[in-house]
């Protein structure tokens, strides 16, 4: 028996903006799904390796309170993350991504525990890591 992740939600205010900067990273567009006034956005790496990301605002498909309640979490930048991709390239990846002006935490470095990454936040405050594979 195999289990694997298939999709991790992730929290944007604006999910245009998110799009621009999943691109960045290499991965592609693979759903768009309108519900009213929201969407529903599935993006996947080339090949469909790994677990898709799926955008959505936080009042997507929740009450007005919840809603609420993720826009504070969200301009906090109190989300659970980070959430961490993998390139074969880090340092053009990083290049890459801050040249299309994401907010950068951290250049590439090697870390204590033996992986060299790089850190940035995605246009809703998502803390996203990148580390070398």
């Amino acid at each position: 028996m195999t289990t694997a992740l298939r999709s991790c939600p992730i929290t944007v205010d604006d999910v245009d903006a998110a799009i621009a900067f999943y691109t960045e990273l290499g991965l592609t567009v693979t759903m768009d799904v309108p519900n009213g006034e929201f969407r529903w956005v599935t993006m996947s790496s080339p090949g469909g390796a790994g677990a898709d990301l799926v955008l959505s605002a936080p009042d997507a498909g929740r009450s007005p309170e919840d809603g609420e309640a993720l826009h504070r979490l969200l301009a906090k930048g109190s989300l659970p993350g980070p959430i961490i991709f993998g390139s074969d390239d880090l340092d053009a990846t990083f290049e890459r991504v801050r040249a299309s002006g994401a907010e950068v935490l951290q250049e590439p470095a090697d870390q204590p525990w033996g992986v060299r990454d790089c850190a940035f936040r995605d246009p809703a405050g998502n803390h996203i890591r990148i580390n070398q594979i």
